[in-house]
């Protein structure tokens, strides 16, 4: 028998019409639901109650596949409804205490910690935010800042979080989680490395180059041309540079910023190492206080998800469905805890406004951990 594919195209028009039908039936009653719970105070997502639904639903249909799609559909239609409901109920972010100012309290008195030594790029880009008219000091590792900024011995920190080039820079992430800081603006500087020695050394003298894992990560394209040299890691790129300088040794080189070479008395041997021309780092200024800039654009979020199917597509959805365009995320395994992953997003907007705050319910309840790392200002 040879099928009618117009009739069979049309059957499905017909029960496609039907479905729409009763889906706006189903989401219609949903908002009685959500009236029913914003007067009793009962939360939105009802594990529960969902999973029992859900084996009621699979026991209607016989074979395996079926049984597998009915769950996955009503799945979805039970995620639209409460995401639908979210945006009934309005945000409810009480438990999130973050204020609004419209600028950072800064003066000469303020104290302002970067990483790595002077003339380090840090340095340039909490110059640039900041500039000179405040109290600076630096730490030598991204640990030694966190704590200073959330034990209160400077009010602002400044540390390098992503590179055009490599990328993220994971344990900032990790160090994120650790203390209680909070990421209020981020500053972007373009990032030229260069290769510096002692006055009058030249390439063929150098024997050992030392920089920040980023900086040779950033230049391995020329590293790879000369295997003769042995690079070495070391705390930052600028101390790299004051290393070369006290150990007044011709076979040493840094990789680092012509302004960590003028200010350890360096020359420049090879300029603009890095294999990419437009290669810039984004850095991050945070501070112990829960506040954020009225003029923020971006939400910055750590969480973490059950260990099972589908969990983090459920987790994104809930900014698809309120309007919000998310620019990153990053995973790091959580510490003994095996293939599980904390996720960090940042996701456009203001956490003033109706759609994220709608979002961050909704993440809030679905999310076995959830942090607001900050509402981020450009500067």
């Amino acid at each position: 028998m040879i099928v009618d594919l117009s009739e069979s195209r049309k059957k499905i028009d017909e029960i496609d019409e039907q479905i729409v039908h009763l889906f706006r039936e189903r989401m219609r009653v949903a908002t009685d639901v959500a009236a029913y719970k914003r007067s009793t105070g009962k939360q939105v997502f009802d594990p529960k109650r969902e999973e029992e639904k859900i084996a009621k639903l699979r026991a209607m249909v016989e074979d395996d596949f079926n049984k597998t799609g009915v769950e996955d559909l009503f799945r979805q239609i039970m995620s639209i409804s409460r995401k639908y409901q979210y945006q009934v109920l309005g945000p409810a972010l009480d438990e999130i205490p973050f204020r609004q100012v419209d600028t950072l309290d800064v003066d000469e008195d303020t104290r302002v910690v970067c990483f790595g030594e002077h003339g380090a790029f840090t340095e340039q880009a909490m110059d640039e935010v900041f500039g000179k008219n405040i109290t600076s000091f630096s730490r030598q590792t991204f640990r030694e800042v966190m704590e200073t900024v959330a034990n209160g011995e400077a009010k602002y920190g400044v540390l390098p979080i992503e590179n055009t080039s490599t990328g993220g820079i994971t344990d900032i992430y990790d160090l994120l989680t650790d203390y209680e800081v909070t990421i209020v603006a981020e500053h972007v500087v373009k990032v030229e490395q260069d290769l510096m020695g002692l006055p009058g050394a030249t390439l063929d003298d150098i024997k050992h180059i030392y920089s920040h894992p980023q900086g040779l990560l950033q230049c391995a394209e020329f590293l790879d041309k000369h295997p003769e040299i042995e690079t070495k890691s070391f705390s930052s790129t600028s101390g790299a540079a004051k290393k070369v300088a006290e150990e007044q040794d011709k076979t040493q080189a840094a990789i680092a910023s012509r302004r960590a070479a003028q200010a350890f008395g360096l020359e420049v041997i090879q300029p603009e190492i890095n294999y990419k021309n437009q290669n810039y780092t984004r850095f991050i200024i945070i501070t112990n206080q829960k506040i954020f800039l009225s003029d923020a654009n971006k939400l910055c979020l750590c969480f973490e998800i059950k260990h099972q199917a589908g969990a983090l597509y459920n987790m994104l959805a809930n900014f698809y469905y309120n309007d919000l365009n998310l620019t990153k995320i990053e995973s790091r395994p959580i510490e003994n805890r095996t293939w599980e992953y904390r996720f960090f997003v940042e996701v456009e907007g203001n956490i003033n406004s109706p759609g994220m705050g709608n979002a961050l319910a909704s993440v809030k309840e679905f999310a076995s951990k959830l942090t607001v790392l900050g509402n981020i200002a450009k500067r």
